[in-house]
């Protein structure tokens, strides 16, 4: 397959912020924690590329730690979020009848909140915490795995290959991993890619909220929302965090856009 050039590009970028984030603490020249009030404030220069927080913080030090927070609530939200979701699909998907019906019904009930503000009423009624985060952003994000893998079971448990493999004694699990599993991958693969994106915007709001990393631990959202007081005297405390999170957003994006043209384009073949 082909690769576009939009998805080079989102490749490209998505491996240089991951990058500087397992290197931050080479790439870094400051603590991320370490204050020096009479230096707060300052725009950017040579001493510090994107200038200083209200506390004299280094801005770059802390976006480049911002990153990891970001990329490890994003992988691991969606990580836990697709296997939840794929275990209830295909349990509904595979079995039908009753089964289908308390699993899906149940999926409804959660889908029928707006995932935003579930994630909101979960991480503040757990309280500010990484963990938290996580829990909130994986408890109201599985459902549309589940359904997108519960549709992909229905239009292939009935296909020849799946008679074949029961005809030959295979159990459910057997099936559902061996032979639906690989036909459904690249589909999640695709919608993981744009669920990390969602996951990466879900944090910072929270964390803008207050709700989300505690102080002092670095994140895009915190800044934003430390920042904000500040918007008319020094508008890069929230310029460069705001674009951390465009880019990456962007980049994941891009990223699942071009494999879901070529995954369209490779079937119709």
């Amino acid at each position: 397959m082909k690769i576009r050039p939009a998805v080079l590009i989102g490749l490209i970028l998505v491996s240089l912020i991951a990058g500087a984030a397992l290197l931050a603490s080479q790439i870094a020249p400051y603590s991320p924690f370490q204050q020096n009030l009479a230096n707060d404030l300052l725009a950017p220069s040579q001493e510090h590329l994107l200038g200083t927080d209200k506390l004299g913080r280094d801005v770059w030090t802390r976006a480049l730690y911002g990153a990891r927070i970001s990329l490890a609530v994003g992988i691991t939200a969606v990580t836990l979020s697709v296997l939840i979701g794929f275990s209830i699909g295909a349990l509904s998907g595979y079995f039908g009848g009753w089964v289908d019906g308390v699993l899906m019904r149940l999926t409804d009930v959660l889908m029928a909140f707006p995932g935003i503000l579930l994630a909101i009423s979960l991480a503040a009624f757990l309280g500010p915490g990484l963990q938290h985060v996580i829990l909130a952003l994986c408890l109201s994000g599985w459902t549309g795995y589940a359904r997108l893998v519960r549709g992909e079971i229905l239009t292939l448990r009935e296909r020849e290959f799946i008679h074949a493999a029961r005809s030959i004694g295979c159990g459910p699990a057997r099936i559902i991993f061996r032979h639906l599993l690989p036909n459904i991958l690249s589909p999640l693969i695709v919608q993981g890619t744009f669920g990390m994106a969602t996951a990466i915007m879900a944090e910072g709001g929270l964390s803008f909220l207050g709700i989300g990393t505690p102080p002092p631990m670095p994140s895009w959202g915190s800044m934003l929302s430390e920042g904000r007081q500040f918007i008319l005297i020094a508008p890069h405390l929230t310029t460069f965090p705001g674009l951390a999170i465009m880019v990456t957003v962007l980049a994941l994006n891009l990223i699942g856009d071009g494999l879901r043209d070529g995954l369209e384009k490779a079937e119709k073949r």
